[in-house]
């Protein structure tokens, strides 16, 4: 469901009603030179993509060890 230029009680109400019946939903409005949207996606799956950490190496070295970060390499992770 998707709402604009509505009253603050009517997206409450229609965000509650699609909070129960699982329906996603979405509210925008604009206001001169600003903008404000509000979305409810409830429980959802989502992918996210991250860059690819290196395995830490032999454990020679002193200091903290910090994972290494292939900056070219990414997977995807799901959320």
């Amino acid at each position: 469901v998707c709402l604009t230029c509505c009253s603050k009680e009517t997206l409450l109400r229609v965000d509650q009603i699609c909070q129960r019946r699982g329906v996603k939903f979405f509210s925008g409005d604009v206001f001169g030179y600003h903008g404000a949207t509000f979305t409810d996606l409830g429980l959802h799956e989502f992918v996210e993509e991250k860059p690819k950490v290196a395995k830490g190496s032999s454990g020679l070295e002193q200091g903290p060890k910090r994972a290494k970060v292939e900056p070219s390499e990414t997977c995807m992770v799901k959320r």
